[in-house]
């Protein structure tokens, strides 16, 4: 069900739990348009699929490198998927 939408699904190691990495993400995802969601994992990394526009969804793949202000990112994994026609955007 792709109708021209990316999918990306990232996983965001460092510093980011407990410093509203995943209140940052959804706002960021939701500005763009993006639908999606975003999880911590018990490893202390964030998890995150963003789907919409390719443009929008690289522009918040590369935003996870930084994240919020709080946080300080060591690594993004990025993959890519097919799109599933997600909606909305989901704190988990």
């Amino acid at each position: 069900m792709s109708d021209g939408a990316t999918r990306r699904h990232v996983v965001v190691t460092g510093d980011v739990q407990g410093v509203s990495f995943r209140d940052a993400t959804r706002q960021e995802a939701e500005q763009a348009g993006l639908a999606g969601w975003v999880r911590n994992r018990d490893d202390g990394s964030v998890e995150a699929v963003f789907e919409g526009d390719a443009d929008a969804v690289e522009r918040l793949v590369e935003w996870c490198r930084s994240g919020p202000s709080s946080a300080d990112v060591d690594d993004v994994e990025l993959t890519e998927a097919e799109a599933e026609g997600e909606s909305g955007f989901d704190v988990r």
